[in-house]
């Protein structure tokens, strides 16, 4: 049976290489890629929750072994410098805890907020487009 599952696997990876491969040969200008976390929060984060802005996006990550959050925004396409913005603070908290803010070239943060068993609220903004979550990822 596992055999069987394998196979199947195999064929499905195949089948997405070729048609990544495929896309690669098609003319003209393609639109920028999704920009993708950058493992700047650090070993033992994972990605527990994104949001898209135009120019990149704000990607909230989370160590379980150390019970923090981590945030940092992510650059679709970078180059010059941008104002950009990382924030986070737990829903204990009255205002931002802890925040990046500047001109970057790639990405804003990290930032961190120890929130083992809260809700936290996270964005991050490029130019001023702003996106992120109030009161969420609990627990």
């Amino acid at each position: 049976m596992h055999s069987g599952a394998s196979w199947v696997r195999k064929i499905a990876l195949v089948g997405a290489a070729t048609a990544v491969s495929a896309a690669g040969l098609v003319a003209g200008a393609a639109p920028a890629a999704a920009a993708s976390y950058n493992g700047a929060c650090g070993d033992g984060y994972v990605v527990v929750n994104q949001r898209d802005l135009d120019r990149g996006t704000v990607y909230l990550t989370y160590n379980s072994g150390n019970g923090y959050n981590c945030v940092v925004t992510v650059r679709d396409n970078p180059g010059t410098r941008l104002t950009m913005f990382a924030g986070i603070s737990r829903q204990s908290d009255s205002a931002w805890y802890d925040v990046d803010q500047g001109e970057y070239t790639t990405y804003a943060g990290p930032v961190y907020r120890h929130a083992p068993g809260e809700c936290v609220t996270w964005g991050g903004a490029i130019e001023g487009d702003y996106n992120g979550g109030n009161n969420t990822n609990c627990g």
